[in-house]
């Protein structure tokens, strides 16, 4: 009798053994699994994606306030930035602040603003900026109109002209290139409103 109790307190305590085992097992399969999605998050947030919530209304109503947008880092690795591209950058002013706004004026351009609108190298027709829900403003800042954008520098303005901060009123003007994190291409909250965010010629 002893004998079988013996036998089966030892199979109950292997049986035992055998799930804790296993319940070590599956544990450190879902650490495994946790831990290799944090890298790929990782990975992603610092070579492909920049992850953007914007603040204010500066961009409306292309991008509203509390919209989340996803950057793409890669987009200017080949190719230079375009007219009317909206970029994520590091404030020329404060560099651990991020905006978000959309370029006007490329490298050599001459910029001139006057009457609410925007000219680009001397161009008597304003340039195309549909996007904006009312027009320019020379007020604020001490920019002197016309003036040059600087090699390898972009001039760059919110959509919403009357409530943005932006170039006209920064102490350093233009966003080198080398500040631009990425574009922006993708709205990804509210989920309502997901959708492909616009820029280059095509707007």
């Amino acid at each position: 009798m002893n004998s079988r109790n013996t036998e089966k307190k030892e199979q109950k305590a292997n049986n035992t053994n055998k799930e804790d085992t296993t319940l070590m097992k599956e544990i450190l399969e879902y650490v495994k699994l946790i831990g290799g999605v944090l890298i790929v998050m990782v990975l992603l947030q610092t070579f492909i994606v920049v992850n953007a919530r914007i603040p204010s209304a500066s961009m409306e109503p292309t991008i509203m306030t509390g919209d989340r947008v996803f950057g793409n880092r890669l987009a200017y690795i080949k190719n230079d930035p375009e007219r009317y591209d909206i970029i994520i950058f590091r404030y020329p002013d404060d560099e651990s602040r991020l905006f978000i706004k959309r370029i006007i004026g490329l490298p050599g351009d001459t910029v001139d603003i006057h009457d609410g609108n925007v000219y680009i190298n001397g161009s008597e027709v304003p340039l195309e900026d549909s996007f904006c829900p009312i027009p320019s403003s020379t007020d604020g800042g001490s920019l002197t109109y016309p003036f040059t954008v600087p090699e390898d520098s972009y001039f760059v303005l919110g959509d919403n002209r009357l409530n943005s901060r932006d170039a006209r009123e920064w102490v350093n003007t233009f966003v080198r290139r080398d500040k631009i994190l990425g574009k922006a291409v993708f709205r990804y909250w509210p989920v309502t409103k997901m959708s492909v965010i616009k820029g280059g010629s095509g707007f």
